[in-house]
C-alpha cells in the first residue's frame, strides 16, 4: 500500500528526512528540489510505515486506499516520476545543513514580512544557537498569502500555518504586528536596532495588460480578488460585479483556477471554509455561470500546475471545457497535455456551471461605457524566439467580443520598491548576490528573485539567504544594535496574534467553519486587546 503524494507540497523536505527508505524525491541538494511542482513517492519502494505522513505539516500523503476519485490520478503522477528518474541515480540520503554557533555575543535580525518568505527565514535563522529573530509585518496577522492569498477551498495547503505556529513558538522569536517599515519605523531605525536587516516583503501589486478600457468598472486584478474573498483587510469591503453570466479571466496560472472554482462553485460548499462572509453573501446572490480563462499561448504553455488541474478536472457539479487547441500538438507531450486532452475529450452534462480553458487568443480592448459591457479578443499562433522560448502573437484575424461584466487579469505579481534599497524596475526585485544587498542588508522571497516558485520554494530560497547573513555575521561585516526604537503605533506582539486565531476559531467553531476571519481593523484589534487585558 504505497503512500502517495496529493499535491503542491510545501516542500520543506521534513517527509525526506523521515522516510526510512529513501523514497521521497527530488530531496535537498538534489535537481528540482525547491523548483519541482511537488515532491514524489516511489511507489516501488515505499515500505507503508506512514512516517511521512506524521512529519509532512500538510497532509499532502495519503496511503493509496483512501484516495478520493478526484486524487486517483496522483498514483500515476508519482510512479511516473519514478520512471522518467530512476531512484538509483539519486543522492543516497538528505543532509541536515550543519548548525552553526555564533560567536561572542547574539545575533539580532529583523525580518520584514511575516509571509512564507519571512516565516521561513526567521525558521533558518533560528536554527542557529545564539540568534534572535524580530519578524515585522504592517498587517495585524501574520503568514501573508498562506492566510490571505491561498483559496478557502483549499484548507489543506492552508495547513501550512500550523508549521508557522511551531516556528513562531521557538525561543528567541519576536512579532511586531500592525507596523510599516517606512511610515511606523524606517529602515534606519531597523538598522539601528540590530545587526541586520532581511526583507520578505514579497510582491503586492499585479501586472497590467495596457489595454484600453482596463480602468472600467468590473476590470479588477485577480490580486484584489483573491484578497476579497479571502477578508483581506485591505480588499475585505470592496465590492465586484457578479450579476453577469460570464466573467473572464486573463490569463492561466493557479490564481486564476483558484478565482474560476471560487466564481464557479457552490455557496453552499464555500460556507464551511474561511472565506470571508462579505464575499460569501456577494457569491451567493452572483449570477456568474460560466468562467473563461484565456491563455495567449497553447496548452503546452499553461502556467497552471499539474495538481490544480487535477483538482479542477476532479470537480462534480461543473462543467470543465477546452478550446484552441494547435494543430499538431501531441496530446501526448507532458502529463499536463494529456490531461487537457482528457478534459477536452468530454461531454459537457448541460445545465451546469461551467469553466472554459480557452488558448491561443489574446485580449485586444475592454469596452463599455464607464462599465465592461464586452472583451474583445484576437486569436494567436505559436513561434519560437532566438532562445527558442515559444510565444504567441496576433495572427491577424478578426477580433471577436466575449460578452462580460467581470474581467479578472491574473497577469502576475509585481513588487514595489523598498525605501532604501535599489531596485530594478525590469524584473520588479532588488538586485542582490545570493540575497545579500550588502552587509547587514538581506532579502529572501519574491523581491530577492521574482513572484515564482511555490511556498516551499521559499525554503531553500531562505537557506541561502541565511547562508549569506551569517557569513557577514562571522566575518565581522555586521555593525552590532546601537539603541533600541520605538514605533509610531502599538505594536501587537505573539500573544496578540494568538488571542485573534484563537477569537476567529472560536467563531468558526460555533458555524462548523476553520474559523471567521476578522476583516476590519477594529474587531482584529479587539481581540488583540483582550489578550493584553488578560496578560494584566
Amino acid at each position: 500500500m504505497p503512500y502517495v503524494v496529493t499535491r503542491s507540497c510545501c516542500a520543506d523536505a521534513s517527509c525526506v528526512l523521515a522516510c526510512p527508505v529513501n523514497c521521497i524525491h527530488p530531496a535537498p541538494g538534489e535537481p528540482g528540489f525547491g523548483t519541482a511542482e511537488m515532491l514524489y513517492v516511489d511507489p516501488r519502494t515505499c515500505v507503508d510505515c506512514g512516517a511521512c505522513t506524521t512529519a509532512c505539516p500538510v497532509d499532502a500523503l495519503k496511503p493509496h486506499t483512501k484516495l478520493g476519485e478526484g486524487e486517483l490520478p496522483f498514483l500515476e503522477l508519482n510512479a511516473g516520476y519514478y520512471r522518467r528518474n530512476p531512484h538509483a541515480d539519486r543522492t543516497p540520503m538528505y543532509v541536515v545543513p550543519r548548525q552553526r554557533s555564533v560567536p561572542e555575543s547574539e545575533l539580532s535580525v529583523a525580518v520584514v514580512g511575516a509571509g512564507p518568505a519571512g516565516m521561513f527565514a526567521a525558521d533558518e535563522l533560528l536554527r542557529h544557537p545564539g540568534v534572535s529573530v524580530t519578524v515585522h509585518d504592517r498587517l495585524p496577522t501574520p503568514y501573508g498569502l498562506a492566510r490571505a492569498g491561498v483559496a478557502p477551498d483549499h484548507q489543506d495547503t492552508k495547513q501550512v500555518t500550523r508549521l508557522f505556529g511551531a516556528i513562531e513558538s521557538q525561543p528567541g522569536f519576536r512579532y511586531r504586528l500592525g507596523v510599516e517599515v517606512g511610515t511606523d519605523l524606517t529602515h534606519a531605525d531597523l538598522l539601528a536596532e540590530h545587526h541586520a536587516v532581511l526583507y520578505a516583503v514579497g510582491a503586492a501589486t499585479d501586472r497590467r495588460l495596457g489595454i484600453e478600457g482596463e480602468d472600467l468598472r468590473g476590470s479588477v486584478s485577480a490580486t484584489d480578488f483573491v484578497g476579497w474573498y479571502n477578508g483581506h483587510p485591505d480588499r475585505a469591503h470592496d465590492d465586484h460585479p457578479l450579476d453577469t453570466e460570464r466573467a473572464v479571466v486573463i490569463g492561466n496560472g493557479n490564481v486564476a483556477l483558484d478565482v474560476a472554482r471560487i466564481l464557479t462553485a457552490d455557496p453552499g460548499t464555500l460556507a464551511r471554509t474561511d472565506i470571508s462572509d462579505r464575499a460569501l453573501a456577494a457569491l451567493r446572490a452572483g449570477r456568474v455561470r460560466e468562467v473563461v480563462l484565456l491563455g495567449r499561448r497553447g496548452p503546452a504553455q499553461a502556467a497552471f500546475t499539474v495538481p490544480e488541474l487535477l483538482a479542477l478536472s476532479a470537480l462534480k457539479d461543473v462543467d470543465v471545457l477546452v478550446e484552441g487547441w494547435p494543430d499538431g500538438l501531441d496530446p501526448d507531450t507532458s502529463e499536463k497535455t494529456r490531461l487537457l486532452a482528457d478534459l477536452a475529450a468530454r461531454t459537457p452534462a448541460g445545465g451546469r456551471r461551467r469553466i472554459v480553458l480557452r488558448f491561443l487568443a489574446s485580449p485586444v480592448r475592454l469596452t463599455g461605457d464607464t462599465s465592461v459591457r464586452a472583451l474583445e479578443i484576437t486569436p494567436t499562433e505559436l513561434y519560437e524566439d532566438e532562445d527558442g522560448t515559444v510565444r504567441a502573437r496576433p495572427t491577424g484575424g478578426d477580433t471577436q467580443p466575449l460578452e462580460t461584466g467581470l474581467v479578472l487579469r491574473s497577469v502576475g505579481y509585481r513588487a514595489r520598491p523598498v525605501p532604501g534599497l535599489p531596485f530594478d524596475e525590469a524584473s520588479a526585485t532588488v538586485p542582490h548576490e545570493r540575497g545579500r544587498v550588502g552587509p547587514g542588508v538581506y532579502v529572501a522571497g519574491w523581491i530577492k528573485r521574482g513572484p515564482t516558485g511555490f511556498i516551499g520554494t521559499n525554503k531553500t530560497c531562505a537557506q541561502e539567504t541565511v547562508a549569506s547573513l551569517l557569513d557577514d555575521f562571522a566575518a565581522g561585516r555586521l555593525t552590532g544594535p546601537a539603541r533600541a526604537v520605538r514605533t509610531r503605533t502599538q505594536a501587537l506582539d505573539l500573544d496578540a496574534w494568538r488571542a485573534i486565531d484563537r477569537a476567529e476559531r472560536a467563531a468558526g467553531e460555533a458555524q462548523g467553519r476553520p474559523r471567521v476571519k476578522f476583516t476590519d481593523a477594529e474587531s482584529l484589534l479587539g481581540a488583540a486587546r483582550a489578550a493584553r487585558t488578560a496578560r494584566t
